[in-house]
């Protein structure tokens, strides 16, 4: 399964250096976790994970593959990007194609970046981008309601599904709130899901910090936190530019750098980690002499769905999953203490998997 965040702002905000950071510290983890750079503007990066350390040396594992998540650099948006102003287009079309968008803020003081506006205020650098952003799915949607509207006249069931879809979000952007506030029942996810609103995307606000407020932010960070509590968002403080130095930096070295500056680990680990909690996604291991391996699901997925996440014959043909909890594994040092304490259990079709299952799918096809 590929995640896709976006990575967006204005210009000198900080992002690039932010996705620099992200791919440099991928590649020093190469030894452990292969780094892929899929375009020159996309980067594939392991989700920190100790609990798949654990479980690969309880195993004996040779191998250890972590789960993944791809970050995307767009370009930088300007005024008017919603009529094709700077890359206009291309920026709204590579939004359109990730599944949750981090706004990158600029929170720091410096004479030698200039900001395009002339001033440094994060939640008024937010309203432009949100503008941008709402501006283009109001067009989209007054473009595709005419021919709504004529399939609807005609009786189609899933054109009538889709206006009254147009017309909630209408009704929100209008009143100047980006698609996501729009209120849509479970059983209109899906074609609310077909409509690829940019504002209908979940949201996480990064707070790029000078590296003197790295741990604990400053006045410009504390204005983003009070807005994303005040939506319920999640917001992260970074300082990229410090990122980009650790992320040339060994273990020891690391780890050194971080105490000097009062930080427990480097921010880009709970970016990571709050991009694949804000996208509602657990993980499932399954381990082995051969690997020990991360698994992304959704959370509330059945036993046989998860198995389609390593192969559709795993699903299709799912007969059980002797499943253990994480605890448990680790506790009786692996499956086969986990067998003789009776803890290694005989799930079914109907099984939630819960997160840090380690999972053996039977199944026959």
């Amino acid at each position: 399964m590929g995640f896709k965040c976006g990575i967006v702002g204005l210009p000198n905000v900080g992002k690039s250096t932010l996705f620099n950071a992200l791919t440099q510290t991928a590649n020093a983890q190469a030894a452990n976790y292969p780094f892929c750079t899929i375009e020159p503007n996309v980067g594939d990066v392991a989700v920190p994970e100790h609990r798949l350390d654990q479980i690969a040396e309880i195993a004996g594992s040779a191998q250890k593959i972590p789960a993944r998540m791809n970050f995307v650099d767009i370009a930088g948006l300007v005024r008017g990007a919603s009529k094709g102003e700077g890359l206009g287009n291309q920026f709204l079309a590579n939004i359109r194609e990730t599944d949750a968008v981090l706004y990158v803020l600029r929170c720091f003081d410096d004479e030698d970046i200039t900001h395009v506006d002339g001033k440094i205020d994060p939640l008024a650098d937010l309203e432009t981008v949100q503008t941008e952003l709402m501006l283009s799915d109001l067009e989209s949607l007054e473009k595709r309601r005419p021919a709504l509207e004529k399939k609807a006249k005609q009786g189609d069931k899933d054109a009538k599904q889709s206006l009254v879809l147009v017309d909630k979000a209408m009704a929100v952007l209008e009143d100047g709130k980006p698609a996501r506030y729009a209120e849509i029942d479970e059983d209109e996810e899906k074609a609310w899901r077909m409509l690829q609103l940019l504002t209908a995307k979940k949201v996480m606000y990064v707070c790029n910090v000078d590296e003197d407020s790295a741990a604990d932010g400053n006045a410009y960070s504390a204005k983003v936190l009070e807005h994303a509590k005040s939506e319920g968002s999640e917001a992260v403080i970074i300082s990229a530019q410090i990122e980009s130095e650790l992320a040339l930096l060994d273990g020891d070295e690391r780890s050194e750098f971080l105490e000097t500056l009062g930080l427990a680990e480097p921010g880009l680990n709970r970016l990571i980690q709050a991009g694949y909690s804000l996208l509602g996604l657990k993980t499932y291991f399954t381990a082995g002499p051969k690997e020990a391996r991360a698994w992304t699901f959704q959370q509330g997925w059945t036993a046989p769905r998860c198995a389609g996440v390593i192969h559709t014959d795993f699903e299709k043909g799912f007969i059980r999953a002797e499943t253990t909890a994480y605890q448990d594994y680790v506790d009786l040092g692996g499956e086969q203490g986990a067998k003789e304490a009776g803890k290694v259990r005989q799930e079914g079709k109907d099984y939630i998997v819960k997160d840090g299952d380690i999972m053996l799918f039977k199944f026959n096809v």
